[in-house]
């Protein structure tokens, strides 16, 4: 199955609704920062697995914008 193109409002969206689901399951405040995090180096190991490490300045200002 193919992920569907996700713009900024839909990648917004479904962070939110993943954040409220771990919450709503009983995962702590950290405990999603930590599922978080090891998902950013997940994403990492990929890009570097690619040959394409280093984000673009639109990559790093939408990550901030989230």
């Amino acid at each position: 199955m193919l992920a569907p193109i996700l713009d900024a409002k839909g990648t917004k969206i479904l962070a939110k609704s993943l954040f409220k689901e771990l919450r709503a399951s009983g995962y702590t405040a950290n405990q999603v920062l930590s599922l978080s995090t090891e998902l950013i180096d997940l994403v990492t190991q990929d890009l570097r697995a690619q040959g394409d490490a280093t984000p673009s300045e639109e990559q790093l200002e939408r990550a901030a914008a989230m």
